[in-house]
């Protein structure tokens, strides 16, 4: 079957590229920056995972083999998301009463539980930076050994201006930052250079810290990813993830250190998610300690897969704006289309026909397509009203597109009754294709029914009016 080829948006060069592999590589070698596990992933958080495990489903799809690597951060990110301020390994154990250590564990088996609910595939490899010191340390000499380091009384910094295309990733303006250099930079000769190894302070010991050859002390955050995506992948990746959030930041700095340690590429592709954003915020954020998490959701009666589905409606490098009202919607959505995929649960059958080709065809084309998530659920819900598919041949396209989408349609669960809100919802909708209707906006009009048709309404157009019923 001749396909598309698979093409994917490269943050490092603004544009999308086709996904191959170099000449004897054997798998994807993928990683993705995992959570820091001083408190509970909020919806915001999981959706950089779901985008990540729809990379892998996606990557899979195409024929490819993949080592996907997600670290667990248990030591060293610091609450400014550079070099200031509280571990926030140590903020969590002071608010819980626990130790870090048992923050780490409780947090890091709580998201882990939170990817299971949303169906998110299991990683090939979890890896947490505390059993990571000694590589982070070999890496931090490697640099200190090239010329690359400096000490200050606080720690051991990473010279920035030593690599020339530092600012190449975010596109940053180092002139304009030397032009107007930070006077609160302490020690740091240049204010984009960052901690590689932390010095524990002087009066009091800290619940997590090792010896090294500078001191007691630490690793940085930024080079726990590098040590440990190197350790299990190798110095080059074909694909690294994240939230955009990362770019000016965490990767650029994992590109620097990892580049100048080893004279290699870090990463050929650098892919990453946007933003969930709620009300009038840019992002939902843990810092006003009042966020929302899957068990909020849970607890007021959304499937977690409701979530997955809402967050496949919008491309992942489109912010995602969260709403009640939009839950609801993917709710109803989830309802309506387990109910059409109802009658084939168990069906035997392949999908030989032209017709079923055809449709499998324009579900890859838009997933070769940057990962177009909205566009092949369309695919999906239309190739479900077509008549001309025997029923094992859309039990067969059924499972083929849900193993990208990943909602569990093929497994069995109880289905509700009709709300009233579904079918004040499609009443709704009937009105709104009406009005377009007379208004003679057919566009509008059609739009509207393949709305209906997502919701599994079927309509009936005569001279006495517009009728509906369940598919």
């Amino acid at each position: 079957m001749i396909t598309k080829p698979l093409f994917l948006y490269n943050t490092a060069t603004r544009s999308k590229e086709q996904f191959t592999l170099p000449e004897g590589v054997p798998e994807v070698r993928l990683y993705a920056c995992g959570p820091t596990v001083y408190h509970y992933a909020h919806i915001g958080n999981l959706r950089t995972y779901l985008f990540e495990d729809l990379l892998r489903r996606s990557l899979e799809y195409f024929g490819f083999k993949v080592r996907h690597v997600v670290n667990i951060t248990d030591v060293g990110h610091l609450t400014s998301d550079e070099d200031e301020g509280e571990d926030k390994m140590e903020m969590g154990a002071e608010r819980t009463g626990k130790s870090v250590w048992e923050v780490a564990d409780f947090y890091t088996k709580r998201f882990q539980e939170d990817l299971k609910l949303l169906n998110v595939l299991t990683p090939t490899i979890w890896c947490k930076a505390t059993d990571h010191i000694k590589e982070q340390i070999a890496l931090i000499k490697k640099l200190e050994e090239k010329g690359y380091t400096y000490r200050t009384s606080d720690g051991i910094y990473f010279d920035s201006l030593k690599f020339p295309r530092y600012a190449d990733f975010a596109r940053i303006d180092i002139n304009g930052l030397k032009s107007g250099a930070r006077i609160d930079q302490g020690e740091k000769r240049f204010s984009t250079d960052f901690a590689l190894w932390k010095f524990s302070p002087k009066d009091r010991k800290r619940a997590m810290e090792w010896d090294s050859p500078w001191g007691v002390g630490f690793p940085g955050w930024h080079v726990e990813c590098s040590a440990m995506s190197m350790a299990h992948l190798g110095e080059t990746l074909d694909i690294h993830c994240g939230g955009t959030d990362h770019i000016r930041v965490h990767h650029t700095n994992e590109i620097a250190q990892s580049e100048c340690a080893t004279g290699k590429q870090f990463a050929r592709f650098w892919m990453h998610g946007e933003f969930l954003r709620e009300s009038n915020l840019d992002k939902m954020s843990k810092s006003s300690g009042d966020f929302l998490t899957l068990e909020v959701l849970i607890k007021k009666g959304f499937d977690p897969i409701a979530y997955r589905l809402f967050s496949l409606t919008s491309h992942y490098r489109n912010y995602l704006n969260f709403s009640w009202e939009a839950m609801e919607n993917a709710k109803i959505s989830l309802t309506a289309l387990r109910r059409r995929v109802e009658p084939f649960i168990g069906v035997d059958g392949e999908a030989k026909s032209v017709d079923a080709h055809e449709w499998s065809l324009k579900f890859r084309e838009y997933i070769a397509d940057d990962l177009n998530s909205s566009a092949a659920l369309g695919v999906l819900n239309l190739m479900l009203a077509d008549s001309s598919l025997e029923n094992g041949e859309k039990a067969a396209l059924i499972r083929e597109f849900d193993s990208v989408l990943g909602l569990n349609l093929l497994k069995r669960v109880e289905m509700p009754k009709h709300s009233a809100d579904e079918i004040a919802k499609v009443e709704a909708f009937i009105e709104e294709r009406n009005a377009a209707r007379v208004a003679k906006n057919w566009a509008e009009s059609d739009r509207l029914r393949d709305v209906l048709l997502t919701l599994g309404v079927v309509i009936k157009d005569s001279k006495d009016g517009t009728s509906w019923e369940w598919k």
